[in-house]
């Protein structure tokens, strides 16, 4: 069974950074899609970062391009979102998935509008609040 345990979130000023951690099991996350996506109440869940392990490619969305980068660790089998200069509109619950499938998709179409879709196997989530 696969599993996805994220960690990481907290309270944090404007400017400020944190990291996430998405803890991967039953899965090796190697030639797989994966990444990162979040969501407030009310809204649709959005694409942070997607990655298509097996093409090598990588999608930042705008609203976090050059200042969120992802790793991995392949060890350990887990994900990173390092998260840098927050600002306010960052606070919302961050999810990491991840396709089952291979290859996918490119990248892109995971972080685009319903993409997510694509993504078979989901983490709880870790709250980001990024507030004053």
């Amino acid at each position: 069974q696969v599993q996805l345990v994220e960690s990481g979130g907290g309270l944090v000023q404007p400017g400020g950074s944190l990291r996430l951690s998405c803890a991967a099991s039953g899965i090796t996350l190697d030639g797989h899609a994966y990444g990162w996506f979040r969501q407030v109440p009310g809204k649709e869940r959005e694409g942070v970062v997607c990655i298509n392990s097996k093409t090598g490619d990588t999608h930042y969305t705008d609203p976090v391009n050059g200042r969120f980068s992802f790793s991995r660790d392949n060890t350990k089998n887990t994900l990173y979102l390092q998260m840098n200069n927050l600002e306010p509109e960052d606070t919302a619950v961050y999810y990491c998935a991840v396709d089952e499938a291979i290859p996918g998709p490119p990248a892109s179409r995971y972080c685009s509008g319903r993409g997510f879709t694509y993504m078979d196997t989901w983490g709880k989530g870790t709250l980001v609040n990024v507030s004053s």
